[in-house]
């Protein structure tokens, strides 16, 4: 674990989830339980990843996760998500979440890290194409630019 805090959560971006840990969601000693803490992440990654692939998906890999600080029953957590990779039928989220401790001194700490891929799936829930972007989609501009592969040039 690092020692470094943060004094604001991420300028600009607006959390996929926020949630407070509850005494049920940790040990006697008031740790929370870093399986629930993965749940949390795995919804949270899966709201981009859905919105991308209108529609289902399904949690396909863990390619990384690290509990940078642990977190308490108590501490408001912020999951801020984005999409950083897309395939025929996936797509990659990194998540990060972000701890609010001590409500009168409000401390921020990043708490957690995670990437994970999603495929889409079908009725069946066998894996299926994604969508391509229309101009109504809300997708950031890397996003667009990694979808239209090396075939791009910037003006």
């Amino acid at each position: 674990m690092t020692s470094t805090a943060r004094t604001q959560l991420p300028a600009g971006k607006a959390p996929q989830l926020r949630v407070m840990p509850m005494p049920a969601d940790a040990n006697i000693h008031g740790d929370v339980f870093g399986g629930w803490i993965m749940a949390q992440v795995d919804i949270a990654g899966s709201l981009p990843a859905t919105r991308r692939a209108n529609g289902r998906v399904a949690t396909v890999a863990v390619n990384s996760f690290l509990f940078k600080h642990p977190v308490f029953v108590g501490d408001l957590l912020s999951f801020y998500a984005d999409i950083v990779k897309v395939g025929n039928t996936s797509v990659t989220v990194n998540v990060e979440v972000f701890a609010e401790r001590n409500r009168l001194q409000t401390e921020i700490v990043k708490v957690t890290e995670a990437t994970l891929t999603y495929v889409a799936t079908d009725e069946s829930r066998k894996p299926r194409a994604l969508p391509p972007l229309s101009p109504e989609d809300d997708v950031p501009a890397v996003n667009v630019l990694q979808e239209l592969g090396s075939g791009w040039q910037a003006l």
